[in-house]
């Protein structure tokens, strides 16, 4: 795979972990261990999940650590929702992080469409060789 960095996917996704950064740092210090924590292992999880399978050598590794990073946004999308909900993410932070979370999810379902891990309507799944 080429350089994980030049994939818009994980670009976006390095956008949102310094995003997530941002506004848990006006979290409730009692959250250190709840929703800031978690919050921001999710983030990184999901950039860090985008490198990691670009730097293996098959693309059946590839689409696995997408799986994995698109797990880990949607576990971010609700944490994101609960600290608003919650009170302790104004809408204000909440909507463009959000919305960042629905462009790398796009993006990651674009490249695991790519990959044959999304049927197609036009294009049948890729079958599996294990």
């Amino acid at each position: 795979m080429a350089d994980y960095r030049r994939l818009v996917a994980w670009q976006r996704a390095y956008t949102l972990v310094l995003g997530v950064y941002r506004v848990t740092g006006g979290f409730p210090k009692d959250e250190r261990f709840g929703l800031i924590s978690q919050c921001r292992r999710a983030a990184v999880s999901v950039a860090a999940n985008i490198a990691e399978g670009a730097g293996r050598s098959r693309e059946k590794e590839f689409t696995h650590f997408l799986w994995i990073a698109r797990g880990s946004l949607t576990e971010l999308e609700t944490e994101i929702a609960l600290s608003r909900d919650l009170g302790m993410l104004s809408g204000e932070d909440a909507v463009p992080l959000l919305g960042l979370t629905d462009e790398v999810g796009r993006l990651l379902m674009g490249l695991l469409k790519a990959r044959g891990a999304i049927p197609n309507r036009n294009h049948p799944p890729t079958p599996s060789h294990d």
